[in-house]
């Protein structure tokens, strides 16, 4: 059986620093969904047939709603707002670290703690513990006026919390937006931020109700290159909404505009290169089941 997708080549220009080919999809492997006997009646409108068991996702779909998520991205950021991160996956965690941290954005890429929203000002007590633990000098036993023992579970105490809370340290308020690589696995990430009225941009599998956020993206949340692929994109929407925020600061504020940040000026030359692994996923949620191919 031929994919049609296969047929044709066409290259989708996301707004002005991204683009995303056809080609690149097929080759992270976006439109390889779950099995058949898995899906979300709610995901057919964007599956384009099945192929050994498998649903295949019909990218051209895709690629519409990625158009609507970058924008929405980029203008949620060009008016000061933040995007958090989130993919908890083993198939997201690097992917979603390095791309947030590379547009200076909050992320969790560890374990969703309950609350981390909708209880934010407790969080943001966690976060201020953190941040005193780490001014602290854990081989100055004589200076502390501690005991070693009592350093050492301090510095316990510091690792876990840096583990937790790192990537959200700086996040002074609720985000504006959020960006979720897989909807069941944060589903508790997801029901905070309707709570709190934050829209929710997502990559959707063919198991993932769609109308449970805002913005969906189709695609499979399981392949490693996909993931990164789309994470990037999203990165770059964050990178293109803030830049368009400084040139709007920029000609309000005039002779006293404050200078870009040292991050902030590598995004005019950086368009979000991502690491080229090698390696191929399989679906974490189907271990037991034969691999996906093509």
């Amino acid at each position: 059986m031929r994919i049609d997708m296969a047929r044709q080549e066409p290259t989708r220009k996301v707004k002005d620093m991204s683009q995303i080919t056809m080609s690149e999809m097929l080759k992270a492997g976006l439109h390889f969904g779950h099995q058949t006997r898995r899906w979300n009646p709610k995901m057919k409108q964007f599956i384009l047939t099945q192929r050994n068991g498998i649903h295949i996702i019909n990218l051209f779909k895709s690629l519409d709603m990625i158009d609507k998520a970058y924008d929405f991205i980029k203008q949620t950021v060009a008016h000061n707002g933040t995007v958090l991160f989130i993919g908890t996956k083993k198939q997201a965690q690097e992917a979603v670290q390095n791309q947030a941290t590379r547009v200076n954005m909050p992320y969790v890429c560890e374990r969703w703690l309950g609350g981390m929203l909708t209880n934010f000002q407790t969080v943001s007590t966690r976060v201020k513990r953190l941040k005193e633990l780490e001014e602290m000098d854990f081989s100055d036993v004589r200076g502390s006026g501690l005991t070693k023992k009592e350093l050492l579970l301090l510095e316990r105490e510091k690792d876990k919390l840096a583990k937790q809370l790192g990537g959200i340290r700086n996040m002074n308020r609720t985000p504006s937006a959020m960006f979720v690589v897989d909807v069941n696995k944060e589903a508790l990430a997801v029901e905070e931020a309707h709570k709190l009225g934050i829209p929710v941009v997502a990559i959707v599998d063919t198991n993932t109700d769609p109308d449970s956020v805002e913005y969906p993206i189709p695609a499979n949340d399981d392949a490693i290159r996909g993931v990164e692929l789309l994470t990037s994109l999203i990165a770059d929407a964050v990178a293109e909404g803030l830049l368009e925020h400084a040139g709007k600061n920029s000609k309000s504020e005039g002779a006293d505009a404050q200078p870009m940040a040292a991050w902030e000026k590598e995004l005019l030359t950086n368009e979000g290169e991502t690491s080229d692994k090698s390696a191929e996923s399989k679906k974490a949620e189907e271990s037991e089941e034969s691999e996906k191919s093509e």
